[in-house]
């Protein structure tokens, strides 16, 4: 019985590997290349388990065969024909199958252009199938009636699970009508994109050569190319493959709608702009190792194996990194942050280490890293297992890059590299750290040129546009691009609004983004870094508040002078004033002041509050200091107002509330004038009660200015008078130069009070009164008075003349 079974084994073995002499399409195996097949057709087998839907697409073997081509049981394969064509199908094994065959539907040899009896080959696919984000279709002439909703959503079911390739094409059976369908790009969830290359009439002329020793004619089955037809890149097995899921947005396009090559969407230098000295150091520290790595090699120098871009979100970190990977001309492997992290354990370094396997067999290439930070925070203060092991592996990784000696390089961007954990920011591993920072006013310039180039119908000149990347302080390449479609919204409604009934045509030919348009949308559109301490800057003007002439031109120094005339400072060798300080009685437009600056100066303006930087737990207020200044630098040119800052600053050693006064003025002396320089920031800071404030915030190099604002003398008042009756409907008669003399002593607040004061009177007497009399000021008067004591007056003056505050 047992020798039996055996027998019958035997036989059966020998049926599964064929008799190589008795059939037309079989060949020598020496014929037939390494990982090569004879294609033979597809045949139905009622013993087969195969999932239905994957039927279109099997690759029918032997068990010896995908033994011998190392492949496993349903997974992807890729099959290469030897006209340069490719498609994904799913092994299967199948009794009683010749050996070195593979068995294809018709679709699919249709796809790779060949027939029974060619050969093709066969590799199991090894590298990462990730999910596609978006698939882009093209329907026939004759099948654009079933663009519909409902084709759509049955055909991301047939296709769910299945492998494409762009350039490829699809074919299946739609209630009983044949359809093929071309797959013209394909976009993964890690950004990876694949797109169907067109040739022109003048590439298929190039190729066209004279076939020889041609031993038969092409079958009908074998279709000829198309010139206008896509042509797909012929890709390794290593590749990363995209599969459509029920997640998949899909979309048809037609037949006669033209794809855009992907060369269009490609980012290049030319491309961003204000960046020039960043990229010509990227191009130093990038390029040469990746185009000429024999150059390192023969003068015995280690090229850099990687390059760390920090700076604010939204300066072009990643930009330049795609940029780099186009322009080198290298495979380039994405890694957005934590999206490797897996809950499995030792999953997320296996998946990192295929990634710089991968990354390794397409040199020269380039992994880009975005987010660093979240994916290797410093381990000392990390609770998590996981994070510490991902770190350790990227660090071997990293030194294995440099023993290998490889045309790999890894690019890392983070905004956040003090959290990155120390071991990877020496040299050997990330060895160059390049800083991406805010641009200036002429990088805003090259930005908004590049941003506004595509844009058709731009009624702005070169002046123009100078005078808008002046006023953008603090705006990144981000917040300039939202500024540019937001303008071209503006347009756009402008001209719908007029004439909603136009048609597509006449509307493009009517739009045209002006200066106006721009404008409008910077003030809808704030600097990226001021959205958290954004405030609504009351509109007061220099006009508004009456005198203060030397006030005003105190603070026009401080602030206006450095941007409008830096080359004068330069000239003379000196520094503008870094802080100024206001002091004087209350109600003396000191925070009014500081609200016309605001205003008038169109900078980032951070106003806080005193107290508001007070916290009860240990070290929050001191942290709350240094973001308010990290963020006043990345918006520079800025100014900080500290208002009442005699709350904020008082003298070391006088406050009871357990040193946490003492820690907060040392952080604010810190970051006014330490190691740290504090460029294009200006501080301005309020208080009537100068003598609290430490001395040592008062030297030169923090607050340099120190102004006492005293009570307004007779010009003054006459000027506050002017501006309150500007408003009010004052009667003839009124005595303006009395009421003048009679509010000596009052503060500007007071005289405020006087006004609104006199009209109650006037309405109190009659409510439909239509003039405020002489009267109803003398009352007004009587009402208000002065409530600064001498004292407090002479205390100002004493002061001012220890300290040396200028009197204006």
């Amino acid at each position: 019985m047992s020798s039996s079974k055996k027998g019958k084994g035997k036989k059966r073995q020998s049926e599964g590997e064929g008799d190589r002499s008795g059939s037309i399409c079989d060949e020598p195996d020496s014929c037939v290349p390494n990982g090569g097949l004879t294609v033979t057709d597809f045949t139905e087998r009622a013993e087969d388990k195969a999932p239905q839907r994957w039927r279109s697409y099997l690759a029918q073997m032997s068990v010896n065969t995908m033994k011998t081509l190392n492949t496993c049981i349903g997974r992807p394969v890729l099959i290469s024909s030897s006209a340069g064509q490719q498609e994904v199908c799913v092994a299967w094994p199948a009794s009683q199958f010749p050996g070195r065959r593979v068995g294809l539907q018709s679709s699919v040899q249709s796809s790779l252009r060949v027939k029974p009896g060619d050969h093709v080959t066969l590799q199991p696919i090894s590298g990462a199938v990730l999910q596609a984000e978006h698939l882009r279709l093209r329907l026939s002439a004759e099948d654009r009636v079933l663009n519909t909703e409902e084709f759509r959503n049955d055909l991301l079911r047939m296709l769910d699970g299945r492998v494409l390739l762009a350039g490829g094409s699809v074919s299946l059976s739609y209630f009983g009508r044949q359809c093929v369908i071309g797959v013209d790009r394909i976009r993964g969830v890690d950004g990876g994109t694949q797109t169907s290359v067109v040739l022109d009439l003048s590439s298929q002329l190039d190729q066209l050569s004279i076939q020889q020793n041609t031993s038969r004619d092409l079958s009908p089955l074998t279709p000829q190319p198309d010139p206008a037809s896509p042509v797909c890149v012929c890709r390794s097995s290593t590749d990363t493959f995209y599969s459509v899921c029920s997640s998949t947005v899909l979309s048809l396009s037609d037949p006669n709608e033209r794809v855009e090559d992907d060369q269009g969407s490609k980012v290049t230098y030319s491309m961003i702009g204000g960046l020039g000295g960043q990229l010509k150091v990227i191009r130093e520290t990038i390029e040469l190792p990746l185009k000429h790595p024999e150059l390192f090699k023969n003068y015995g120098i280690p090229p850099p194996r990687g390059v760390l871009l920090y700076g604010p979100p939204g300066t072009g970190k990643t930009l330049i990194g795609r940029a780099v990977a186009n322009e080198v001309g290298a495979h380039m492997s994405v890694i957005n942050g934590p999206e490797i992290m897996s809950k499995f354990y030792g999953e997320t370094e296996a998946r990192l280490r295929e990634i710089f396997t991968q990354a390794s067999q397409r040199q020269p290439s380039i992994i880009f890293i975005d987010e660093l930070d979240a994916l290797c925070p410093k381990r000392e203060g990390s609770q998590n297992e996981v994070e510490k092991r991902v770190v350790a592996t990227l660090l071997t990784l990293m030194d294995g890059i440099a023993s290998a000696g490889s045309q790999l390089l890894v690019l890392g961007a983070t905004n956040r590299p003090h959290a990155v954990d120390a071991a990877l920011r020496r040299p050997g591993r990330f060895d160059c750290e390049l800083e991406i920072g805010v641009p200036d006013a002429g990088g805003r310039m090259e930005i908004l040129q590049k941003l506004l180039l595509p844009m058709p119908c731009v009624c702005v000149t070169d002046d123009e546009l100078r005078q808008l990347a002046d006023a953008a302080h603090g705006y990144t390449g981000a917040d300039l691009a939202a500024v540019c479609k937001e303008a071209g919204l503006h347009a756009l409604r402008r001209v719908l609004g007029s004439a909603p009934a136009l048609s597509d045509v006449q509307v493009m030919n009517g739009v045209k983004v002006t200066t106006s348009d721009l404008r409008l949308a910077m003030t809808e559109v704030k600097p990226s870094a001021m959205r958290e301490v954004a405030i609504d800057v009351p509109k007061v003007r220099w006009s508004d508040i009456g005198g203060m002439e030397e006030v005003k031109l105190a603070l026009k120094q401080a602030v206006d002078w450095p941007l409008q005339h830096p080359e004068a400072f330069s000239r003379l060798g000196i520094t503008p004033p870094r802080g100024v300080l206001l002091y004087g009685p209350p109600g003396c437009s000191k925070t009014m002041i500081a609200k016309a600056l605001a205003n008038e100066s169109q900078l980032n303006f951070l106003s806080i509050k005193g107290p508001e930087l007070l916290s009860k737990y240990v070290g929050e207020s001191e942290r709350a200091v240094r973001e308010v200044f990290r963020k006043a630098r990345a918006v520079a040119p800025s100014i900080i107002f500290f208002d009442e800052i005699d709350a904020l600053a008082v003298a070391r050693g006088s406050s009871q509330a357990g040193g946490v006064g003492d820690r907060v003025l040392a952080q604010l002396l810190t970051e006014m004038d330490g190691i740290e320089q504090l460029k294009d920031v200006t501080i301005l800071a309020a208080t009537n009660r100068p003598d609290m404030i430490d001395k040592a915030l008062m030297r030169p190099g923090r607050l340099d200015r120190v102004i006492f604002v005293p009570l307004p003398d007779a010009e003054t008042r006459r000027q506050i008078f002017t501006l309150q009756f500007r408003n009010m409907p004052i009667h003839p008669s009124m005595h303006l130069e009395d009421l003048v003399t009679r509010t000596e002593r009052y503060s500007g607040a007071e005289i405020t009070a006087v006004c609104r004061e006199a009209a109650l009177q006037a309405l109190q007497e009659n409510i439909e009164a239509e003039h405020v009399t002489n009267t109803h000021f003398l009352a007004a008067l009587d009402a208000v008075t002065p409530r600064i004591p001498q004292s407090l007056l002479q205390t100002y003056e004493r002061y001012r003349r220890e300290h040396g505050g200028a009197r204006v």
